[in-house]
Order: structure tokens, then C-alpha cells, then sequence
């Protein structure tokens, strides 16, 4: 049977180097290996799946869902800046933000083209039907 998983990227090996430790660390803790961008939670009821994902302060016109192939892409960007200035038009306050997240599941044992989406505070649900069990076909052959 299959089941939905989230698809991770392959790292090559390289030889141990003991300083590098210190020069990955950054990178070790906030890849994907690390801190999870958001929580997604998958639920198996039976006839369909269901994939709940924590989007909290994104816009639904700044999620991408994508399928290719047997591969649901779930991608999330968003860009923010605030500024204030005072009367001679020196800045006090300028900052901003950016943050976007990507997230990808193998749905080979789903109907891709009969999954809906909806967003609502800030939660995305993806309603995925399974595939329906396929049943061999028995075909008779005529001897000639």
C-alpha cells in the first residue's frame, strides 16, 4: 500500500573536516532537516487523505499548490515592509520582512485531479481521494 510521505533532499557525503562544524552549524539548523517551516498534519480517513498546513499571516494569493506527476507541492512566499518617518523625513523606523516555505508529498496512490483546496485562518486543507482499487482485467483470447 502507499502512503503519503514528505520527500526530503538527498546530501552527498564528504570527508570530515572538524572545523567545519562550525561553518555548517547555520546551515544544518535551519535546512529542512531542522526546524520544520510549518506544521502540516495528514490524516489517512479511509477513502481520502487529508493534509492540514499551518500558513498563519500568508494571503491565499501567495500559496502555490502544484502537482507534477506523482509530486504535490505546497509553496508559500511573503514579502512585508513598514516605514516611519519623522517631519523631516528621516527615518525612525524602517523594517521588513520576508519569509517563504516549501514543502513536498509523493501522492502516487491519489486522484490528483479531483483534490480541493480551501484556506481559512490561516490553516490550509487539501482534500485528496485515493485511487480507487484497480481490478485485473480478465479478457478471453479466440484461438485462431
Amino acid at each position: 500500500m502507499y502512503e503519503i510521505c514528505t520527500r526530503r533532499p538527498k546530501y552527498e557525503a564528504r570527508p570530515f573536516r572538524p572545523f567545519d562544524i562550525f561553518n555548517d552549524f547555520e546551515r544544518q539548523f535551519f535546512s529542512e532537516s531542522g526546524l520544520i517551516p510549518y506544521r502540516t498534519d495528514i490524516k489517512d480517513e479511509g477513502s481520502k487523505i487529508i493534509i492540514e498546513s499551518e500558513l498563519p499571516g500568508f494571503d491565499k494569493s501567495e500559496i502555490d499548490i502544484n502537482v507534477e506527476g506523482d509530486i504535490l507541492t505546497i509553496s508559500a512566499s511573503h514579502e512585508e515592509s513598514s516605514e516611519e518617518k519623522d517631519e523631516k523625513g528621516t527615518y525612525i523606523l524602517k523594517e521588513r520582512r520576508s519569509g517563504s516555505f516549501k514543502r513536498s508529498f509523493d501522492i502516487s496512490n491519489i486522484d490528483s485531479d479531483k483534490i480541493e483546496a480551501k484556506y481559512e485562518n490561516g490553516i490550509l486543507s487539501l482534500d485528496m481521494p485515493k485511487k480507487g482499487d484497480e481490478v485485473p482485467v480478465s479478457k478471453r483470447l479466440e484461438i485462431a
